[in-house]
């Protein structure tokens, strides 16, 4: 009988309600490194079509961009979005490899930066979302079970699982940290907490990185056997996807199963449970990053066709500086296509934003940076769309500002 390796992944995310939580400005959004052969021409332009196809699905949260009649149409002509390109040689440590004890070569590599603004206006063109540079910072707990050996792995780990996870980050632009393992670390969680999936020192261990969700892995080719007891019934190979096909092989299985506790826009719980298996760890790793991504990419991305009005009041605003730094914050944010200063009332400033996206997604992303600080009257009613009220009459959010 051949021995069953099984990957439980279970991705906990949620705000650190203890901590004051900080996103990470992604700012290589446009730009993308692709290995390559040779520096031919042949070569170069596959690299470079490859290039833009990955600054797409960074800049879009999303693979779905690139079926797209019109992103289609942008790759066959990369050279528009192009700014430049050159060659670099770069340890390239075990790509397209299962290997653990693979060592690193040196692989030429083509680093390629294209026009922000050119592509954030294909995008308006085809109709489709754009994700924000502002991103949430994902901390990932990763425990390897070997036999009867556990190891929690962080980026220092002789093992490819760090690369698969760096390179994931990279690729999909989803800022992805593991722990330390210091003093620190074993002081205030231990390896059956994170094996355990227990909430509370998981959380408390986490604290000193400022994550804004937590990823808890589990991967294992020994004690979560028992999950794979019992044979898939018919409905449940349905439900696991095609990588379901490689369970009556010969070769090593691989089930992926991760569940997520994590937050919506109205700050409720939910919980949503998916299960995968297949003969390649790495790839299975990288799909449940993957869906990961994609669903905190569904609470931050911003719909390009719905143009809202949306009115703020910023009420500490005591000089022309003060002025300018919130005028420049709000006008930079990828969720606000225009600003106008509405009203001035001693040291509060009123503006009407013309949203990319909902008032929701932008609420959202301004708990992510923080420099905005909201105080609403819960009783309130904002921003709603009232035919006989000027605006000064309807209630407005008020935020503070600071830096």
């Amino acid at each position: 009988m051949f021995k069953t390796l099984i990957i439980l992944l279970t991705v906990i995310t949620g705000f650190l309600p203890f901590t004051a939580s900080k996103a990470v400005e992604v700012k290589d959004l446009y730009q993308a490194n692709i290995a390559l052969n040779s520096r031919n021409n042949a070569d170069r332009a596959i690299a470079l079509k490859k290039a833009l196809s990955s600054v797409m699905v960074k800049v879009g949260g999303n693979k779905s961009v690139l079926e797209n009649l019109i992103i289609k149409k942008a790759l066959s002509n990369y050279q528009l979005y192009l700014n430049q390109y050159r060659y670099q040689l770069k340890a390239n440590n075990m790509i397209n490899s299962t290997i653990e004890d693979k060592q690193p070569t040196e692989v030429l590599f083509l680093s390629a930066s294209f026009n922000e603004n050119k592509i954030n206006e294909l995008f308006q063109q085809a109709d489709l979302a754009i994700w924000g540079s502002l991103r949430p910072k994902i901390l990932l707990w990763l425990v390897n079970e070997d036999g009867f050996t556990r190891t929690i792995i962080s980026n220092s780990t002789q093992s490819n699982l760090p690369f698969i996870v760096n390179e994931f980050s990279a690729q999909r632009g989803l800022p992805i940290m593991m722990p330390l393992m210091d003093l620190t670390d074993a002081r205030d969680v231990t390896l059956s907490d994170i094996w355990g999936r227990f909430d509370e020192p998981i959380k408390e261990a986490s604290r000193r990185y400022l994550a804004e969700d937590i990823v808890v892995m589990r991967i294992s080719n020994s004690s979560l056997l028992a999950y794979e007891s019992e044979p898939l019934v018919d409905d449940e190979k349905q439900n696991c996807g095609v990588l379901c096909s490689q369970a009556t092989t010969n070769e090593p299985v691989y089930i992926l199963d991760w569940s997520l506790l994590g937050w919506n826009l109205e700050g409720e719980q939910e919980i949503i449970n998916q299960q995968y298996q297949g003969d390649d760890k790495n790839k299975l790793l990288q799909q449940g990053l993957a869906q990961l991504t994609d669903l905190i990419y569904e609470h931050y991305a911003l719909s390009t066709t719905s143009n809202n009005d949306f009115v703020i009041e910023v009420a500490n605003i005591n000089s022309l500086a003060t002025y300018v730094e919130v005028f420049d914050f709000l006008t930079n944010l990828s969720s606000v296509k225009a600003v106008t200063l509405l009203k001035v009332d001693g040291a509060s400033r009123r503006f009407k934003l013309q949203l990319l996206g909902s008032s929701e997604a932008f609420i959202s992303s301004l708990k992510l940076n923080k420099q905005l600080e909201e105080f609403i009257d819960p009783l309130a009613h904002f921003n709603e769309n009232h035919l006989d009220k000027e605006v000064d009459e309807i209630a407005v959010p008020i935020f503070h500002w600071g830096n």
